[in-house]
């Protein structure tokens, strides 16, 4: 299964379209306001299916991961001098590759459980979740969306 992670143009919090490899709307993402960043998933119906929170005042950033009222883990960046590293404590998944260069991937130690490659030459930020399972794809899109919210606030 293949998700395309599309960032919105005009927004005053973030926002983002998924998409399956067909163009059709899986999930809307919706930023709120609050202290750090709270990203609303809301699937192809309208209905609320998770949300990653970031956790302020912690010294190093941390987000947290809903499916529902139901928490899932969170995603840690771990001081590092060099490129960004992550922990990752969901479903026993670890998270590795270029941050940098937005091409890494979640494993549950044996297998592959997603790809995520960033789409160059477009107006917003682009990228590809390549999900194994299915059944996957939401938690592996928490925790893109919850490394792109540290990039973007390293970034700002």
């Amino acid at each position: 299964m293949k998700l395309l992670f599309r960032q919105r143009i005009f927004s005053w919090f973030d926002s983002y379209d998924i998409y399956d490899e067909w163009g059709n709307t899986v999930y809307t993402v919706r930023g709120q306001l609050s202290w750090g960043h709270l990203l609303k998933i809301y699937d192809a119906r309208g209905y609320a299916v998770g949300t990653v929170r970031e956790r302020v005042l912690t010294f190093l950033p941390k987000f947290e991961m809903y499916l529902g009222d139901r928490y899932m883990g969170c995603v840690r960046k771990r001081f590092s001098f060099f490129r960004p590293v992550f922990d990752l404590d969901c479903n026993g998944w670890q998270v590795e590759g270029d941050f940098m260069g937005w091409e890494y991937e979640i494993t549950d130690g044996q297998r592959q459980v997603a790809a995520i490659s960033k789409e160059l030459l477009h107006w917003t930020d682009t990228y590809v979740i390549d999900v194994a399972d299915g059944r996957d794809g939401l938690c592996a899109l928490m925790v893109v969306l919850a490394i792109d919210a540290e990039k973007c606030s390293r970034n700002s």
